[in-house]
């Protein structure tokens, strides 16, 4: 199928040759009729991907914040892999289409294949073919309602949660400061509720337009004669409320709205602009500035917006998908016409063109839609032809990816991209441009959203599974069974049930080729700390100090489906134990710090002590309310006489009978050695990299600590261990 891409390094954007979606769980596939170009917010995509590394930086200051807290921590190489991984990826443009269903999860029982839609959502409602919409996303379209004019849906709710937010009654009076689509969809819902809507704008097109729309009067802001119209209309007292739908840099729309506004009057901020508030204005009207984010309540909510639950209507009126189907009744019942405001219906295959015009400032129209094919787009990639097969290749493993997301694209991908004995034959992603990016980045030979067809295929000897946690166990487990050998992105599960998952799938298919991305252990400090204690048989004492930090509110970390941040991370930390002291892990004991109104992540500041079979400890603090300008991870080792410390990956110091220090170039945690070593010992034949005990051991001892802070008390592993 064919989707609209923008590379945010280069700018570039491109009508790209993708595969469909996956159907996920609780959604819907949508063959898209016809999409909306937003002028506000796609126009700000174009300009900002053309800048200079400096103007991107200048344009996003919160993301600049986030780069010098990894760059702290992590260092400059680490960072600057990181950084250039985002920019330089394939990213999706669109949010609003209207379309028709063609696929139906279980759990999105509510519409059938063939109906009408109107779709919603940054990341889902793209300028695509087909896309997986969230059931929360999609609202039937009313019979008779265009779908070139339902596509509009999403603007429309931004403009209703705008116009709610302001709480308006019938007879006020109300400013829209910016016509653009924005705000001419606002002037009509605003007079269909009885309001007296004017507007204002730099281009006297729109102003003209908006009176069509329903303004009773329009004007530049320095128009003598509009500002009079205002006098006359509010009596002198000044208008009751203010949108601002605006964007950009001027600071001009907030000084207009104090001038206009009556005594404590309301300004609703809809658009992206500056707000840099006059005190004495604003004070002394006691002005009411308001926020609206977005469609509704919903958005942002991942419980909502992705899994589906709905917020009761008894306590929540107007959700986002409520909205949408609001303005969708009113175009139902003619108090919106959205004909005047669509300037401009081009085939989807002209999309580049459109776009390198709004990238060359031409004026393309207000109301942009693009329409699609009528014929039927395959909603399943063909099967892999016997031509596209790759044959065996001498002292070449042939690898297939299953998720190809930040840190597989960062830190696991590029090193079998550069491993000569590695060739990358398929890679199966839920989303279709995140497999196309990782086509065009690492040189796989073919891409898939369909995983299961990559495991079925004969063609790849081993697969890298870079999903979510919570599907880790019963992937490997499937890939075990069809005889691949397996690397699955550390944990390997996030409960006991995926361990008996596991152990039954190598059991049953005699297959026990798996690695887990411990890579802690392959890092050259780490060897070298291992190194500098063989000399000696003695228990060692291992102290291991994680921060790892506060997380964002909207990390999929806070899921509990994913298992906590603990349970994703520590396995790396207690891997290190594992192979410190060449001992099996008999007993754990965990405790966390417990503040007087808890919180997921306040419950990660962890110490968890680890007993082994020969005496050694391993002590891990875990921890995440310190200053975010700390190192993230500390090591020091003691035992027969001998210390180590290692700082974060940069240096070690060794104490015996003298000091001695060494410094790394980079930091290196040991992703490319750890890579190396898997697609070697898939090459030769020879044993897995980390004995397939000690996977199950370090998992266990992970779930351990969790299972001690619950229950208060010391765990033996044995408890727990399949017999």
């Amino acid at each position: 199928m064919k989707q609209i891409s923008q590379n945010y390094k280069s700018g570039a954007i491109r009508l790209e040759e993708v595969d469909p979606p996956a159907l996920k769980s609780g959604g819907i596939l949508v063959q898209s009729a016809y999409s909306v170009i937003s002028s506000g917010t796609e126009s700000m995509k174009v300009r900002e991907g053309q800048m200079s590394y400096l103007g991107k930086a200048r344009a996003r200051p919160d993301q600049v914040k986030k780069v010098l807290e990894t760059l702290r921590q992590q260092g400059p190489v680490a960072t600057y892999q990181k950084v250039m991984n985002r920019l330089d990826k394939l990213t999706p443009l669109g949010y609003s289409l209207s379309g028709t269903v063609v696929e139906v999860d279980p759990q999105a029982g509510e519409f059938a294949v063939g109906q009408q839609v109107a779709c919603a959502g940054a990341e889902y409602a793209n300028h695509a073919e087909i896309n997986f919409i969230p059931k929360n996303l999609a609202v039937p379209v009313p019979p008779g309602v265009p779908m070139h004019h339902a596509a509009f849906t999403t603007i429309g709710a931004i403009a209703m949660q705008g116009f709610r937010q302001a709480q308006m009654q019938l007879g006020e009076t109300a400013c829209v400061i910016g016509l653009g689509l924005l705000g001419q969809i606002l002037i009509q819902l605003l007079s269909a509720a009885g309001v007296q809507a004017v507007g204002v704008d730099l281009i006297p097109d729109r102003c003209q337009l908006a009176t069509q729309c329903g303004a009773i009067s329009a004007g530049q802001p320095d128009d003598a004669a509009f500002l009079a119209d205002i006098v006359r209309l509010t009596r002198g007292a000044g208008v009751d409320c203010i949108f601002i739908t605006a964007g950009g840099n001027s600071n001009e729309p907030v000084e207009l709205a104090a001038e206009i506004a009556r005594d404590r009057a309301r300004i609703v901020d809809i658009g992206k602009t500056r707000l840099d508030l006059s005190w004495k204005e604003y004070y002394g009207k006691e002005l009411d500035v308001r926020f609206s984010r977005s469609y509704g309540p919903g958005r942002y909510d991942p419980s909502y917006e992705e899994k589906g639950v709905d917020y009761p209507i008894g306590y929540v009126r107007w959700t986002e998908r409520r909205n949408m189907q609001s303005f969708l009744d009113l175009l139902a019942n003619g108090l919106i016409d959205l004909e005047p405001i669509v300037t401009g219906i081009y085939p989807f295959d002209e999309a580049e063109q459109v776009y390198a015009d709004i990238a060359e400032g031409k004026d393309v129209g207000l109301g942009v839609v693009f329409k699609y094919t009528d014929q039927p787009v395959p909603v399943r990639s063909l099967p892999v032809q016997s031509t596209d097969r790759v044959a065996p290749v001498e002292s070449k493993v042939r690898i297939g990816a299953i998720g190809a997301g930040n840190y597989a694209s960062s830190m696991l991908l590029p090193h079998l991209k550069a491993d000569s004995a590695a060739l990358l034959v398929e890679v199966a992603t839920a989303t279709s441009l995140s497999a196309a990016n990782a086509k065009q980045k690492f040189g796989f030979r073919r891409t898939s959203t369909d995983y299961q067809s990559l495991l079925a295929a004969d063609d790849i000897d081993a697969v890298i599974i870079a999903t979510r946690h919570a599907s880790h166990p019963y992937m490997v487990g499937e890939a075990l069974r069809a005889g691949k050998s397996v690397f699955v992105e550390k944990p390997l599960t996030v409960d006991l049930d995926g361990i008996s998952l596991v152990h039954q799938a190598i059991a049953e298919s005699g297959n026990s080729r798996l690695q887990v991305g411990f890579n802690r252990r392959f890092a050259p400090l780490v060897q070298d700390l291992a190194a500098f204690f063989a000399r000696t048989s003695a228990p060692l004492v291992v102290n291991y100090r994680v921060h790892a930090g506060q997380m964002a509110a909207d990390s999929w970390y806070l899921d509990s489906q994913h298992g906590s941040r603990f349970a994703g991370e520590a396995g790396h930390f207690i891997d290190v134990f594992a192979y410190l002291t060449g001992s099996l892990p008999v007993a754990v004991t965990a405790s966390a710090l417990r503040p007087p109104s808890p919180s997921p992540d306040d419950l990660e500041n962890i110490a968890v002590t680890v007993e082994y079979e020969d005496g050694s400890l391993g002590v891990l603090f875990y921890l995440t309310q310190g200053s975010p300008i700390v190192p993230k991870e500390s090591i020091e080792v003691f035992g027969g006489g001998l210390t180590a410390h290692l700082d974060n990956f940069n240096s070690v110091t060794f104490y015996g009978s003298s000091r001695k220090k060494k410094t790394a170039v980079s930091q290196d945690k040991g992703q490319k050695h750890q890579m190396r070593a898997f697609v070697e010992a898939i090459k030769t034949g020879g044993p897995m990299p980390i004995p397939i005990d000690s996977l199950f051991d370090t998992t266990l001892v992970t779930l351990a600590a969790g299972e001690s802070i619950r229950r208060g008390q010391r765990i033996l592993l044995d408890e727990y261990r399949p017999s």
